[in-house]
C-alpha cells in the first residue's frame, strides 16, 4: 500500500498516532503519555476481545528490565499478583526431557538468578505471565491515564507531507499527527504504506501452546530441552502451573491440536517425562506457526514502527516480546528528548536517532534466533555432538554465562530510561 502525499488543510488531531492497541503498542501509548505527547490507540479488534482466555493462550518470559519498565509506567502493580518469577533456567540437549533435572549428563546450561543479584537489585532474571493478564492489565493502565482508544478501528491509508501525516480509517473518519506508529503485527498497514519492506522465511514447524498444573512444585525453574522435533519448554506459572511451548513439525502440531485429550495426554507424557509428577491439562490448545520476518528499516518520512511489525522472531530464547517492549521504551524516550527540545517529533532527524539505537539489536538477536533454531532443531550427530560441547563449555564459564543471563534479563547494552526503572 503506498502512501500519499497528505492534505495540508486539516489540523493535528494527536501528536501520535497509534496503529496496534497490542502489548507492545498499549506499553507504548503509556509511555507516550507520561512523556507528555497526546496519542490515539486504534486497534480493528474490540479492547475487550483481547482480554478474553481464548484470545492469545500463550504466556511470556519477561525479563526483569521490561518489567522495570511497567512499573515506572504503572501497570506492574496490577501484573505482580500474575507474574511467577523465573529464578532458574534449565538448558538440555536430549532425547528426552528430565535430563538437565537429574539424569547424568554433562551436556546442559543451568543460570540461576543468585548469581547476577549485584546486578539486578536482586530481581530474577524474569517473569512468566499470561498474556491475558498483561492485556488487562495494560488496558486498565491505558484507561487509567486517560489515553483515547479506538477499536475495533481499521488503518485503511496513510498519507505524509512534510508537516505531518493523515491516517483514513476504514469507517471514513481521520486523524492528523505528527508521527504515525505501526505496532499492529507482522501484517502491518502502516509498514506497508510507508514502503518499508521486510525480509524473513517460514520455518517447517509450529509452536503448540497448552497449560498444564503439576502434582510436584515447579520451584520457579524454566526448562528449555532441545528435542529432535525442535524445543520444548516448561514455563513455570502462578498456581503451580506452567505454559508449554512444544514446537513440532507442522502437520503434528495441526494434529496435536484436533487429538482427543487422551491422545494429547499420552503424547504429552512422552515428551514431558515424570520428573515433575503427573500433568493435568487446563484450558484449550493453541497452535502458532512460526516464521522468521526483519522490516529492512525501521522508520520512513512521518512513520515509525515498533514490535512485531518491525521483527518477527522464534520463540526459542523467549525474546520476541522484550524486543517490542525495548522498541516502545526507547521510540518513547527518543520522543520524549525531542518534545523537551522543541524539535518536530516526526522529523527524519529524530526518528533517525530512533531506528539507530535499535537497528543493531534487533538484527542480531534475529539472527541469533535463526541459528539457534537451525541448530538445534535436528538430530544429527556431529552436530549434536558439538552443540552439546558448546553448552558445556559455556557452563563451566561463569564470565560467559552471568553475560548470557544479563542478556536474557534484557539489561545489557545502552538502556531507555524506562528500562533502569526510571520515568520519562
Amino acid at each position: 500500500m503506498a502512501s500519499k502525499t497528505a492534505p495540508q488543510s486539516l489540523k493535528a488531531t494527536h501528536d501520535v498516532v497509534i496503529a496496534g492497541a497490542g502489548m507492545s503498542g498499549a506499553t507504548f501509548a503509556l509511555a507516550c503519555a507520561q512523556a507528555g505527547l497526546s496519542c490515539v490507540l486504534v486497534d480493528p479488534q474490540p479492547f475487550e476481545s483481547q482480554l478474553a482466555p481464548t484470545f492469545d493462550g500463550r504466556a511470556s518470559a519477561i525479563a526483569y528490565a521490561s518489567f522495570r519498565q511497567w512499573r515506572a509506567l504503572r501497570a506492574g502493580e496490577m501484573l505482580e499478583p500474575h507474574a511467577c518469577p523465573i529464578d532458574t533456567i534449565l538448558v538440555t540437549d536430549g532425547r528426552s526431557p528430565g535430563a538437565a533435572a537429574g539424569a547424568p549428563t554433562p551436556f546442559f546450561l543451568r543460570f540461576d538468578s543468585v548469581e547476577i543479584a549485584d546486578r539486578s537489585e536482586g530481581e530474577p532474571m524474569g517473569w512468566l505471565i499470561e498474556n491475558r493478564h498483561i492485556r488487562a492489565a495494560l488496558a486498565k493502565a491505558v484507561q487509567a491515564a486517560g489515553i483515547e482508544v479506538l477499536a475495533p478501528a481499521a488503518v485503511a491509508s496513510v498519507e505524509r507531507d512534510a508537516s505531518g501525516a493523515v491516517v483514513t480509517l476504514a469507517d471514513g473518519r481521520t486523524l492528523r499527527a505528527s508521527l504515525v506508529v505501526g505496532a499492529e503485527g507482522r501484517r502491518s498497514v502502516v509498514r506497508e504504506a510507508a514502503g518499508i519492506g521486510t525480509i524473513g522465511w517460514d520455518y517447517p514447524q509450529s509452536g503448540v501452546v497448552a497449560t498444564v498444573r503439576m502434582a510436584e512444585p515447579h520451584g520457579n525453574v524454566a526448562h528449555e530441552y532441545f528435542l529432535p522435533g525442535g524445543p520444548f519448554a516448561i514455563l513455570p506459572l502462578t498456581e503451580n502451573r506452567a505454559s508449554l511451548v512444544w514446537t513440532e513439525p507442522r502437520k503434528r502440531a495441526d494434529a496435536l491440536k484436533v487429538a482427543s485429550n487422551e491422545a494429547f495426554q499420552a503424547h504429552l507424557s512422552r515428551r514431558f517425562g515424570d520428573f515433575l509428577g503427573k500433568v493435568e491439562v487446563l484450558g484449550p490448545r493453541f497452535v502458532y506457526p512460526l516464521s522468521l520476518s526483519l522490516a529492512e528499516r525501521m522508520t520512513a518520512p512521518r512513520t515509525a514502527i515498533l514490535g512485531d511489525a518491525a521483527h518477527g522472531v522464534h520463540p526459542i530464547a523467549g525474546q520476541g516480546l522484550n524486543l517490542g517492549l525495548k522498541d516502545a521504551a526507547a521510540l518513547a524516550e527518543v520522543l520524549a528528548d525531542a518534545l523537551r527540545l522543541g524539535e518536530d517529533i516526526g522529523s527524519e532527524a529524530v526518528l533517525e536517532r530512533y531506528a539507530r539505537w535499535r537497528r543493531f539489536d534487533n538484527v542480531m538477536l534475529a539472527a541469533a534466533t535463526d541459528v539457534f533454531t537451525r541448530l538445534f532443531s535436528n538430530d544429527q550427530p556431529l552436530i549434536r555432538l558439538g552443540r552439546d560441547l558448546g553448552m558445556a563449555a559455556v557452563n563451566r564459564i561463569g564470565p560467559a554465562r552471568r553475560f548470557f543471563m544479563q542478556e536474557a534479563g534484557g539489561a545489557v547494552g545502552d538502556l531507555p530510561r524506562l528500562l533502569r526503572g526510571e520515568r520519562l
